[in-house]
């Protein structure tokens, strides 16, 4: 019998909805293969269980990877300088990863696993945590995948161009995070008192994102506007849970500005680690999004709506694939540029629609079937299972 593994190995929960889905329609559709669901951390499996249901989680293997004994007790120092915690669970497991065919990933640490096991090592999948733009999704180390199954066209062109996909290493399966989180699911109410509401969603990334230039000061711009709306802040997960930032990527270092006082505020609501951040609960809700270079912005797009982007970079972001995703709304180069935009979200929101669509459709197909349904299938199919 097949061994698929599905990889929950994160300090967060962000990244579980975008395989949970694969693994549990794996496990009720493929009774010929053992599906084993491994996680790093009890909350993980919480999220997965949610996710699937009871029925597909009583058809799992759940399997705890923790680091050893060594590696615990230093991990509450290292987890603050990188990602130890992570890297010592694959570490430290080896044997266990040596036991599947194939091991499914929502990133790149799991090719440590390649590494060390060489010819020992289960084919290694990757689905991709989001469906952005910017060049980290193709980052050459991503060649060391065996199989890519991505949202949509756009992936596979980007990656093609970027030398990491061949001819049959790659499936296009839609947006599995989808099909466990949206579907039937209404919009939520984020206020009760009838103006619009506009999602702040910054990114983490020191260098990237638009928080420690702006975000303070976006705040503060609604606490004094009320009437242009609510502010719901909703950042990428990651950025509370550290107060040092350091992008590994582009090696830039900052300390994460602090929530300003004007954020208690009857119009603001500031979220900064509840598990609606990534559950689409408040890029559903939203009547407007304003961010940076978050792939959440095509979460928000299942339902067209007016976007704005900040630039905090002097204009030298703009244009390139890099931030294809800023074509689909108006960009500012400053707060007071951005609130002097705001008052016609409306007339935005009918301008932007028709690119809005093209571009949603070029980076997720939805398909007729069930993006989960889909990925399983291409396991099962990649495996001769």
């Amino acid at each position: 019998m097949k061994r698929v593994g599905f990889l929950f190995n994160h300090d967060a929960a962000h990244q579980a909805a975008h395989i949970a889905g694969i693994a549990g329609a794996l496990a009720t559709t493929r009774t010929d293969i053992q599906t084993l669901a491994l996680y790093s951390r009890p909350m993980l499996r919480d999220t997965v269980e949610a996710i699937v249901g009871a029925d597909a989680a009583a058809k799992i293997e759940w399997v705890h990877i923790r680091p050893g004994p060594a590696a615990r007790l230093a991990a509450p120092a290292l987890d603050r300088l990188l990602p130890f915690t992570r890297l010592t669970a694959l570490r430290d497991n080896l044997d266990l990863f040596a036991t599947l065919d194939a091991l499914v990933s929502t990133e790149r640490t799991c090719l440590l696993v390649k590494r060390r096991l060489n010819a020992r090592s289960p084919k290694i999948v990757y689905v991709p945590h989001g469906a952005g733009d910017r060049n980290v999704a193709y980052h050459p180390e991503k060649a060391g995948f065996d199989l890519f199954l991505v949202s949509g066209r756009k992936y596979v062109d980007a990656a093609t161009r970027a030398g990491l996909l061949g001819p049959d290493n790659w499936r296009i399966i839609g947006y599995p995070k989808f099909d466990a989180v949206l579907e039937g699911r209404p919009r939520p109410r984020l206020f009760d008192n009838g103006r619009p509401a506009f999602l702040y969603n910054p990114h983490f990334d020191p260098e990237l994102s638009s928080w420690y230039d702006f975000g303070p000061d976006l705040i503060r711009w609604f606490a004094a506007h009320p009437d242009v709306g609510n502010l719901v802040v909703a950042p990428h997960v990651m950025l509370f849970r550290k107060k040092l930032h350091y992008s590994l990527e582009l090696k830039r270092l900052r300390i994460r500005p602090p929530i300003p006082a004007e954020a208690s505020a009857p119009n603001i609501l500031v979220d900064t680690g509840s598990p609606r951040l990534f559950d689409m609960h408040y890029t559903l809700g939203a009547d407007v999004y304003i961010g940076d270079v978050s792939s959440q912005v095509y979460e928000f797009l299942a339902i067209p709506r007016a976007c704005y982007f900040l630039d905090s970079h002097d204009g030298r972001a703009r244009g390139g694939e890099n931030y294809r995703f800023w074509s689909l709304g108006r960009v500012a180069g400053s707060v007071a540029e951005l609130g002097a935009m705001l008052s016609g979200w409306r007339e935005d929101a009918d301008r932007f629609e028709g690119v809005q669509r093209e571009q949603f459709g070029f980076s997720i197909d939805l398909g007729d079937c069930p993006a989960s349904i889909r990925g399983a299938e291409a396991i099962a199919d990649y495996l001769g299972a």
